[in-house]
């Protein structure tokens, strides 16, 4: 059994389905296609997707038009989870877990530290209480994260890491220490696994031209539970695909 999944932060569902959404998502043809930022309830995420013969899932925040996760999947899940279980982490939708027969799939989208870093303290918590979320699922089977993780983890990871370090949200070791943390308890970046000299970005400012010059991040990722990263057949980033500030992400799993 081969599996293709995708990640993609869609920077709001309803203003990436004016621009042809429904025809990306047959486009990428995934067999479960994970979104963050949804900036939707879940009424209105139906509403877009309602055309779509897919089966979807998603978690809305408590706060109109912020944050929100989604999953499109093709085959039903066992079972879905929403959130982690900790009150003040679970108003914002920003995880939305699926389990099927080999692996948990666990979208996230983490919260940014915010542009003068005003958040940086509550993400340091919420990587910690995340980490144990997901060690708690690994006690049943395999985990596969996706999601943006707001991180870039090493330097070839964005364009500009010595003027951004420590000054800018995504790239403080305080952020780098929540991804190194989850790659050494165990979870292995897949992208890094399979292209360990890349140099790829899944996000561009919408300021000064910088996805056409390329000057971007990559904070969109696929982990994978240590036990199944011989399962990862393919890592892939997909710059090409239109119609946010983010591109899709994947892998393909074979069980």
């Amino acid at each position: 059994m081969i599996l293709k999944l995708i990640s993609w932060n869609v920077n709001g569902i309803r203003a990436i389905e004016k621009k042809g959404f429904l025809d990306k998502i047959n486009e990428l043809n995934a067999d479960a296609l994970c979104l963050q930022e949804t900036k939707a309830q879940d009424d209105q995420v139906a509403e877009v997707l309602k055309h779509s013969e897919l089966s979807f899932y998603c978690n809305s925040a408590e706060r109109k038009g912020y944050s929100g996760t989604a999953i499109i999947t093709k085959q039903a899940p066992l079972r879905m989870l929403r959130d982690m279980g900790i009150a003040h982490h679970d108003l914002e939708g920003r995880i939305l877990t699926a389990e099927y027969e080999h692996f948990f799939l666990v979208n996230v989208y983490v919260p940014n530290s915010g542009s003068e870093l005003a958040r940086l303290h509550y993400r340091s918590t919420w990587d910690a209480d995340f980490m144990a979320f997901l060690k708690n699922l690994e006690k049943t089977k395999p985990v596969v994260l996706c999601g943006d993780l707001n991180v870039a983890h090493q330097p070839i990871d964005l364009a500009h890491p010595k003027s951004n370090y420590n000054k800018t949200a995504g790239y403080t070791q305080v952020e780098i220490d929540g991804i190194s943390n989850l790659i050494s308890n165990g979870f292995v970046d897949t992208f890094r696994l399979l292209h360990p000299d890349e140099v790829a970005y899944s996000w561009w400012s919408y300021r000064f031209n910088a996805r056409a010059k390329n000057v971007g991040w990559r904070i969109d990722y696929f982990l994978v539970s240590d036990s199944i990263k011989d399962n990862v057949k393919e890592a892939f980033i997909l710059p090409g695909m239109i119609g946010s500030d983010h591109c899709p992400v994947g892998i393909t799993l074979e069980f």
